[in-house]
C-alpha cells in the first residue's frame, strides 16, 4: 500500500499577494475590509490558495525577509478602521496624519512617523489587559512575545538603534541590567505587547474567514533571520557571533549569471552544532507558531538546509566564501513534527544539488517551477512544462524577486528574435503585430500555459493577472530603497481582469468546490 503523502498539495489555482500590497487609505494594505473583499473574489474565481509574503515586523529596507523577529506580526497590517470601531481611535483623527500622497506605492518613511503614534493612542484607551483573550494570548506564545517587546522597547530606548550599538550591560543581557530596563520600560513593553495581541486577532479572523470560505493561507518564512532581531540578541549561543556578538560569518550566495560579486545577504549564520545540542528546539518554535499563522509554509532559500554558503562577515562582497554541509533531515523530522497536519514548500530555486532533491523526496514537500526560467537552453529547459515529471509542484509566472511577466517580455533591451522560441512554444505568430501586442500575448498565454500543466498548484502575481510591467515589480534582489512597495488601488483588480483566471481555473481542473 502506497504511503499517504501529507505535503502533496491539492490541485487548485492561487495568486501572490502580500497583505502591504492591499488597498487601504492608511498607506499600506491591512487585515481590514479590503482583505476579506480580496478572499471573496478569491472564492468568486474559483481559487484555493492565497500567497502572501513574511508578516513579520520590517526593518531597514522594509524587506519582509528581514524582520525584527522570526515570531512577531508587523504592527503596520492592524487595521485602523477595526480600533475607530472598538472605541480605541477616532476616525477623524486618522484624517490629520500624512500616509502617503500615491495609493499605489507604500512610503514605508510617513508610515513609520505615523503609525506607532496612532497605535499608542489606541492602547492608551484599551482595556485588553483585563481580558481573558489576552491573558490567554501572552500566556501561548510566551517563548518570544515577553522577549521581543522587550527588544523593541529597547530598540526604542536607544534611538532605533541595533543593538549591537546598545550600552554592553544589556547588549550582553546582564542580569541587573534587564530588570533595571524592564522595570523602566514596563509600559513601553506594554504596548508591543498590545501590538502583537491587535495583529493576532485581526489576522486570525481573516484566516479563518478565508478557511471557512475554502481558501488555504500559504505563507513564507526566510531561512534566516536579521541580525538585528530579538532572535539574535536572546538566542546569540545559537548563530555564529564572537565574543563582542558580532558576527563570525554571515549568508549569501555565490557570483552566479545574476551577479558578478555574488549576494551578500548580511544575516548572520546559525551555530548548527548548537542547535542540535538544544534538539533544535528554537526551530520548533518557529516552525510550530508559523503553522498556526499559516495552513501551508513556503520556507524560502530550502537549499540553506542542505548546503549553506558562509561568507566572512568582514568581506564586502560573496566572492569569497565557502559551502559547508547544513542540517539535513535532522532538521525537517523537527520541522514535520513541529507543523503537525500543516504542509510544506520547499523554495528549491537555485544551484540545486542532488542531496536537496533527495532530502525533498523524503520529506514529500513540493519544490517550485518558475515559468519566466523556462524560455532559455532550448527544450531541455527544466521548467518547460513538457519536461516536469512530476505532479506534486507549484508552478509560478514568477515569485515577487521576478520581473512581472509584462515587465520581463516587454524589455526594451529584448529584440523580436530574443523571444523566438518563447513565440514559438506558446504559438504566437509575431508577424504584422506591435511589441506592445506580442507582450500582452506572451503574458496572457504564459498564464494560461501554467494553469493546463500537471504542477498541482499554480500561483500567478497579481501584478501579472493585470498585466502590469515592472513598476509594479515587488523586489529587485541586492538594491534597497525602491522595493516592497506596489500595491493595489481600489477597484484595480476588476472582476473583467479576473475572468480568464477563473475561466482557466475551471477548464484545467482547478476549480475550489467548498462543499465537497
Amino acid at each position: 500500500m502506497a504511503k499517504i503523502n501529507k505535503n502533496e498539495l491539492e490541485r487548485g489555482a492561487g495568486l501572490l499577494l502580500p497583505v502591504s500590497s492591499l488597498p487601504s487609505p492608511y498607506g499600506i494594505g491591512t487585515f481590514g475590509d479590503e482583505g476579506y473583499k480580496f478572499v471573496d473574489m478569491l472564492v468568486k474565481a474559483k481559487q484555493k490558495y492565497w500567497q502572501v509574503l513574511p508578516l513579520g515586523p520590517t526593518s531597514f529596507g522594509d524587506s519582509p525577509y528581514q524582520s525584527f523577529s522570526a515570531f512577531a506580526g508587523n504592527p503596520y497590517f492592524i487595521d485602523l478602521d477595526y480600533l475607530v470601531n472598538e472605541g480605541l481611535l477616532d476616525k477623524g483623527e486618522l484624517y490629520r496624519y500624512d500616509w502617503g500622497s500615491n495609493p499605489s506605492y507604500v512610503d514605508y518613511e510617513k508610515i513609520y512617523n505615523s503609525r506607532f503614534e496612532v497605535l499608542r493612542k489606541a492602547y492608551w484607551k484599551s482595556t485588553h489587559k483585563r481580558t481573558k483573550a489576552y491573558k490567554t494570548f501572552c500566556e501561548q506564545n510566551e517563548y518570544w512575545l515577553d522577549d521581543y517587546s522587550f527588544y523593541m522597547a529597547l530598540k526604542t530606548y536607544f534611538q532605533n538603534r541595533e543593538w549591537l550599538l546598545w550600552d554592553d550591560d544589556i547588549k550582553f543581557r546582564e542580569e541587573k541590567a534587564v530588570k533595571e530596563y524592564q522595570t523602566k520600560l514596563k509600559d513601553d513593553i506594554d504596548f508591543w505587547k498590545f501590538t502583537q495581541f491587535k495583529f493576532y486577532e485581526q489576522w486570525f479572523k481573516l484566516k479563518a474567514y478565508a478557511n471557512e470560505k475554502g481558501i488555504k493561507i500559504i505563507g513564507d518564512i526566510p531561512l534566516y533571520v536579521s541580525m538585528d532581531s530579538s532572535d539574535v540578541w536572546v538566542h546569540g549561543r545559537l548563530f555564529e557571533l564572537d565574543e563582542r556578538k558580532n558576527p563570525i560569518n554571515i549568508a549569501g550566495v555565490p557570483p552566479d549569471n545574476f551577479s558578478a560579486t555574488g549576494q551578500r545577504w548580511g544575516n548572520p549564520l546559525y551555530d548548527w552544532k548548537a542547535m542540535k545540542k538544544e534538539d533544535y528546539g528554537w526551530w520548533y518554535q518557529r516552525m510550530k507558531s508559523s503553522a498556526e499563522l499559516y495552513d501551508i509554509i513556503r520556507i524560502d532559500h530550502f537549499i540553506g538546509i542542505v548546503r549553506y554558503f558562509a561568507i566572512p562577515a568582514e568581506n564586502d562582497t560573496a566572492e569569497f566564501g565557502v559551502y559547508r554541509p547544513g542540517p539535513g533531515k535532522k532538521l525537517t523530522d523537527v520541522i514535520d513534527k513541529a507543523v503537525g497536519d500543516k504542509q510544506i514548500i520547499a523554495e528549491d530555486l537555485g544551484v540545486l544539488i542532488p542531496k536537496v532533491t533527495q532530502l525533498m523526496q523524503k520529506c514529500g514537500y513540493p519544490g517550485m517551477k518558475i515559468l519566466q526560467f523556462a524560455f532559455g537552453n532550448g527544450p531541455t529547459n527544466e521548467y518547460l512544462p513538457h519536461n516536469y515529471d512530476h505532479n506534486n509542484q507549484i508552478v509560478y509566472g514568477g515569485t515577487h524577486d521576478n520581473e512581472t511577466l509584462a515587465g520581463f517580455f516587454g524589455d526594451p533591451k529584448k529584440e523580436i528574435k530574443d523571444l523566438k522560441y518563447a513565440l514559438e512554444y506558446l504559438h504566437i505568430n509575431p508577424e504584422h503585430k506591435s511589441r506592445e501586442q506580442l507582450t500582452r500575448e506572451l503574458t496572457a498565454e504564459t498564464i494560461r500555459m501554467g494553469y493546463a500543466t500537471s504542477s498541482n498548484v499554480a500561483i500567478y502575481q497579481v501584478q501579472d493577472i493585470l498585466a502590469l510591467d515592472n513598476n509594479a515589480r515587488m523586489n529587485e534582489p541586492s538594491t534597497v530603497g525602491k522595493n516592497w512597495q506596489w500595491r493595489l488601488t481600489p477597484g484595480q483588480l476588476t472582476p473583467a481582469a479576473m475572468q480568464a483566471v477563473t475561466d482557466y481555473t475551471c477548464i484545467y481542473g482547478r476549480a475550489n468546490d467548498p462543499k465537497k
